[in-house]
């Protein structure tokens, strides 16, 4: 080769950004790109046990349409389709929304899988067609703080009609005091008690951890269920009288029994979260947006502005409200 040859091929090179030691490296082997199929069986048993639950209805539909389609063939606008397709075609209940919130956790379940291809190397980043379809915008809630009245009545019919009113008194006064989710009563352990502060131990989701204040009257009807239900240590704390841990199912047998003693309740669709809403809206008329923060357990930055990082409330400021909601003492709680 002539001088002026190696000197072109050489700007050539440069004009490339290619060394001439990169020629001389051996091409890495091209990885093999699982189908979707494949692809979504290896990302369900990674994934938390809560995060599966949500999400297998939608991944099992796309392995119906798509399993056996590369990871990296369907494009931003079949997904799109796909999420048009399953809004249309969602199930129709009292409280449904026109299939928005089944398009949602669609598109979420595929960008699930999409951020473990791209963290696998499978795709590139900018190939991610999951994450440039947009999700349908969120109306706002329809639930909304009950009146005391109203809350009244729900825990009157509860605590004098169904098979096990003692259980499901103590669910509503649980979730009415400590606000929790579902999930956070139902994953309650009796390891979970702190009976000298009066305090609960709950795992909600997002895998968060953190240390509830409840009412003496409530904590012992929780130390009185463990020992006439018997649960282990390590077990589920809330049972039926038989030993047998409840499910969620036993939150909808109780709101439907409710709604058909009071109609209002199965018109409006009322459910345990209402209760969430009704305990922080007091909490944060009588105290503080910080301190309804901290009873909500809500700690992350998403949910508010930088200010709350500055005005974070503590564990007894909660503790002094939960003694004003329930018109008992705390261990924890301040003086006023």
């Amino acid at each position: 080769m002539k001088d002026a040859d190696i000197e072109a091929a050489r700007l050539l090179l440069a004009r490339l950004g290619i060394s001439p030691e990169q020629l001389l490296k051996t091409p890495a082997e091209t990885r093999a790109v699982p189908t979707i199929r494949e692809y979504i069986n290896r990302v369900s048993d990674a994934v938390p046990a809560g995060t599966r639950r949500v999400y297998d209805p939608y991944w099992r539909r796309t392995v119906e349409l798509w399993g056996d389609r590369r990871i990296d063939e369907p494009t931003a606008l079949e997904i799109k389709q796909l999420a048009e397709h399953i809004k249309l075609n969602a199930v129709l209940r009292k409280n449904s929304r026109g299939g928005r919130t089944a398009a949602e956790h669609l598109i979420s379940a595929l960008r699930c899988i999409y951020r473990h291809a791209v963290a696998d190397g499978l795709i590139a980043e900018q190939d991610n067609p999951a994450i440039r379809v947009a999700k349908p915008r969120r109306l706002v809630s329809t639930r909304r703080a009950l009146r005391d009245t109203r809350l009244a009545e729900i825990n009157k019919v509860a605590g004098s009609t169904g098979n096990d009113p003692e259980l499901d008194s103590m669910l509503l006064r649980l979730h009415t005091e400590t606000a929790c989710r579902r999930g956070g009563a139902l994953a309650l352990h009796p390891k979970d008690l702190d009976t000298e502060q009066c305090l609960i131990r709950l795992h909600e989701k997002g895998e968060t951890l953190r240390w509830q204040p409840v009412s003496p009257t409530l904590m012992q009807h929780l130390v009185t269920h463990c020992e006439q239900r018997g649960p282990a240590e390590t077990d589920q704390l809330l049972r039926y009288r038989d030993g047998r841990p409840i499910t969620a199912r036993r939150y909808d047998h109780l709101w439907q029994r409710l709604g058909k003693h009071l109609p209002w309740v199965a018109t409006q669709q009322v459910s345990t979260h209402w209760l969430r809403h009704t305990t922080l809206t007091w909490v944060e008329r009588n105290f503080s947006y910080a301190v309804a923060r901290a009873y909500a357990g809500h700690n992350g930055n998403s949910d508010a502005g930088t200010t709350s990082t500055y005005v974070r409330a503590d564990l007894q400021e909660v503790a002094t409200a939960l003694a004003a909601l329930t018109n008992e003492p705390h261990p924890l709680a301040i003086d006023r």
